[in-house]
């Protein structure tokens, strides 16, 4: 009983050191507050359905596999689905 309890505690504990390390997003003027460096990388994500928080959540992903701390969105496009390009920064 005990070590399922463990392994039950150690699951929710990386759920929420997830979004504790999930990349953040940024405006201009934060990223510069903030002195943050590009990274000279962008990220985009295309033909999604949902809300912000959807894309939101994508662009956290893709910055966080590319290293990156914070990014910030340089390009919102929504017809059907969304188009959204964010630049990376450390």
């Amino acid at each position: 009983m005990k070590i399922q309890l463990t392994i039950a505690a150690l699951g929710v504990a990386s759920l929420l050191s997830f979004g504790a390390n999930a990349a953040s997003m940024v405006t201009n003027q934060q990223a510069q507050d903030m002195n943050l460096q590009p990274l000279n990388q962008t990220i985009s994500v295309s033909g999604i359905n949902g809300d912000q928080t959807n894309i939101r959540q994508v662009l956290s992903e893709k910055a966080d596999a590319q290293g990156a701390g914070h990014y910030r969105v340089i390009e919102n496009n929504r017809d059907d689905t969304f188009h959204v390009t964010a630049e990376l920064y450390k």
